[in-house]
């Protein structure tokens, strides 16, 4: 067994322990409210406890689990196709030589402006931001050349019937058409380093620059995928009104204003669930912050069942009613009115549009003794099926 395996092993045998004390811990305090209406402190304490270790268990296993998927071989094949233009960046990078037109070093070059990156690191930045944004994940991603795109989506579908070999053929209904019209937006970032940083050869200034670029967009991305307004910025999913008509988002309450039902609220996660057509569930996930989870991993199905399970095999993906969750840390904690659980498929549900550009401009001026780095891509992001996202109001 290599030792990447072994550390997958432990941290499944480490997470199903940590679930196991779990279980038996919130059991006592499930009996004792039964018993006496309210929980030992102590118990509720050791619960909580538990829960942030389940936290921080099942992280550390989908970090081990999406390392192992990695190939290291693929890297530095992708190190040596594009020696030539890492030679190009890194100058430029490094020292303000300018790049040169042609083999996709450069794409409309303007000093002023910024130079569009190699394709390669395109690619690489991509990859990051796919890698940090929850609901980019999730979505269906669409890469374009112009400002904006046009989607069309079936409100419905449309209907068919048997019929004899010479019986007559009445007209079937044809579903409605919708179009979902998705601009671009320019998303920038502006990671700096000193000189002396740039001019150490050791230094990978490559990588650095890549990942603080992904990061810093990632985490912007996905704040308004989640609940942007659209303006000047996507659209997210949760800035939908109520509602099961096209440009609504279906909503289910739950009966209390900022809280759960004391009684069965793991009903209302049930019915969040059903409220979703058959037809989208294939690929549907949860998605909610960390907080919310450490609440539901509290809950029981009326058979007595954890609605919760750890992913203790596979992707390391754990489940909630047999569908992944998803964390996203910019849905909304608990509190008066909040919407804060999604369950839908959001490969259906929500799309991301690309321009498949990134310009840098170096700008060795502005924050001296720095080097600025103004790196610009252009992307949105907005709801296109509205029946495939099923939103829980924590409302009257």
């Amino acid at each position: 067994m290599s030792e990447q395996s072994f550390e997958i092993k432990a941290a499944v045998d480490d997470l199903g322990t940590a679930f196991h004390q779990f279980k038996e811990a919130n059991d006592r305090r499930l009996d004792e409210i039964e018993r006496r209406q309210s929980a030992d402190v102590v118990s509720e304490e050791k619960v909580t406890r538990i829960n942030v270790e389940l936290d921080r268990l099942q992280g550390r296993l989908e970090k081990l689990s999406a390392l192992s998927r990695r190939s290291p071989l693929a890297s530095s094949m992708e190190v040596n196709d594009h020696s030539e233009q890492k030679a190009a960046f890194n100058a430029f990078v490094r020292k303000g030589e300018q790049m040169f037109e042609g083999k996709a070093l450069s794409v409309g070059s303007d000093p002023d402006g910024g130079y569009s990156v190699p394709d390669y690191l395109y690619e690489q930045v991509l990859t990051l931001l796919q890698a940090s944004s929850p609901v980019r994940q999730q979505a269906s991603v669409v890469s374009i050349n112009s400002d904006q795109i046009d989607l069309l989506v079936d409100q419905g579908s449309a209907v068919s019937s048997w019929v004899a070999e010479t019986g007559a053929r009445s007209e079937t209904t044809s579903p409605q058409l919708a179009r979902v019209r998705i601009p671009v937006y320019e998303l920038y970032a502006a990671p700096r380093a000193s000189q002396m940083l740039l001019d150490d050869s050791v230094f990978d200034i490559e990588s650095w620059l890549t990942g603080r670029i992904a990061d810093t967009m990632a985490a912007a991305e996905n704040t308004a995928f989640t609940t942007g307004d659209g303006s000047g910025k996507p659209k997210g999913f949760l800035s939908y009104a109520a509602g099961t008509a096209w440009g609504q988002i279906e909503r289910v309450k739950t009966g209390v204003d900022g809280a759960w039902p004391t009684s069965a609220p793991a009903d209302k996660l049930i019915e969040l669930y059903l409220t979703l057509k058959s037809g989208y569930a294939d690929q549907a996930v949860w998605m909610l912050n960390r907080t919310l989870l450490a609440d539901i991993r509290r809950f029981k199905s009326s058979d007595n069942a954890y609605l919760w399970q750890p992913g203790l095999g596979g992707d390391a993906t754990s489940t909630l009613l047999g569908y992944p969750v998803v964390i996203n840390e910019d849905m909304p904690a608990r509190a008066s009115g909040s919407l804060s659980v999604a369950f839908g498929n959001f490969r259906r549900g929500y799309a991301v549009v690309d321009r498949t550009d990134l310009r840098i401009l170096r700008d060795p001026f502005t924050a001296k003794p720095y080097v600025v780095f103004y790196a610009t891509k252009r992307v949105g992001g907005d709801v296109s099926n509205f029946e495939a996202i099923k939103l829980l109001h924590f409302a009257v």
